[in-house]
């Protein structure tokens, strides 16, 4: 396995997009990290000039102690599972795990050792004589899989490998790779525009938008430490509330929708009162009985009420502001007069014009 090195990595089109600007980051060795955002945001493009099927504009990427901008893609000891499976329809699964072997002149006793260990590891030991159209979905990546794990590269490339399974497979997908990262230890980078996929899987995520790295982050640390409004919107599921307001002083918010969210010490610290921001509450931080008893609460009308079993998805307005909760179970219905509480210590705040934090960021965790 290999450390990837990216360098101020560019990606300029013959018409002059720019599809990728400025790239810097270093995967470690045995690390797996996550590279997600919207489509057209550039981690494609990424993953595709890191195994050499995009040429590189400008900048350096090393993968262990080698420049790779000129190395071909066959050259690279990488492996790569695309969103298609591409598997030999005519070719047994045995066959379709040992065919790149095979084309590399490999001893046929190393072949079969190397196809039943990774048969073994993914559960195909026993569908190995059969044809790809005889298999599931889920049985059909796993073999895609076992295709890159045969070649034991030092890195491995995932493009959004789960996006033509169902949802239950998807579940049960992220979690095999999950599984096979640390029965491994290899280094893998992993491309998805799903945000539940990058939190549950990697390492670190590199969150992108337009061409350009957001931040990079453990999930959990930028889950709750955002660098500014895009990645907090992107990131978590139904996604953060948004409210435009006032920062009155350093304490208190007040909403154009008329209501005040109040502020913990420390938040808008050093901030202009008066200017104007935009507050940051997600779903979950929100609940139907307060947090302090002298909190302000938010007094709003319930449009939809999507009861989980385990909780209920709230759709509610205060005035003209939509808001998102998720609160206990309880009987709420459309149409009842609610009152929200924030809590307070989970609030964030974001420029209005330049939408960066303006909550104290803690150092990223390497």
């Amino acid at each position: 396995m290999a450390r990837v090195l990216l360098d101020h990595i560019r990606k300029v089109y013959d018409n002059g997009y720019e599809a990728v600007q400025d790239a810097s980051f270093e995967i470690a060795d045995g690390e797996f990290v996550v590279l997600v955002g919207p489509s057209g945001c550039g981690k494609s493009t990424t993953l595709r000039m890191i195994a050499g099927l995009e040429s590189i504009s400008s900048g350096d990427l090393m993968i262990g102690d080698r420049r790779m901008n000129d190395v071909e893609p066959k050259d690279r000891d990488i492996a790569m599972v695309f969103q298609n499976y591409a598997l030999y329809p005519h070719m047994s699964i045995y066959d379709n795990m040992a065919f790149g072997l095979k084309l590399r002149k490999f001893d046929k006793a190393e072949i079969d050792q190397r196809v039943r260990q990774a048969a073994t590891i993914l559960g195909l030991d026993k569908v190995l004589d059969r044809k790809p159209k005889e298999l599931s979905g889920g049985q059909r990546q796993r073999v895609a899989v076992g295709r890159a794990i045969v070649r034991k590269p030092q890195v491995f490339l995932f493009d959004e490998p789960l996006s033509n399974l169902d949802a239950k497979l998807r579940v049960q997908m992220r979690t095999e790779i999950s599984k096979l990262h640390r029965q491994l230890g290899a280094t893998m980078v992993y491309v998805t525009h799903d945000q539940v996929e990058a939190m549950t899987m990697g390492d670190r995520i590199v969150v992108m938008k337009d061409g350009v790295i957001q931040q990079i982050d453990r999930p959990l640390h930028l889950y709750d430490h955002p660098a500014n409004r895009f990645v907090a919107g992107f990131i978590g599921s139904p996604a953060m509330n948004f409210v435009d307001g006032t920062l009155q002083n350093e304490r208190t918010f007040v909403a154009d929708a008329g209501f005040e969210l109040p502020i913990p010490e420390g938040i808008g610290a050093g901030t202009t009162p008066g200017v104007r921001v935009v507050a940051g509450v997600r779903p979950e931080h929100l609940a139907l009985s307060p947090f302090f008893e002298d909190q302000p609460g938010i007094p709003a009308e319930v449009e939809l009420a999507e009861p989980m079993g385990n909780e209920v998805v709230l759709y509610a307005k205060a005035g003209p502001q939509s808001l998102v909760a998720r609160v206990d179970p309880q009987p709420v219905k459309s149409g009842d007069a609610v009152m929200l509480y924030a809590q307070p210590d989970k609030l964030h705040l974001f420029n209005a014009e330049t939408e960066e934090s303006l909550t104290a960021q803690p150092e990223a965790v390497a």
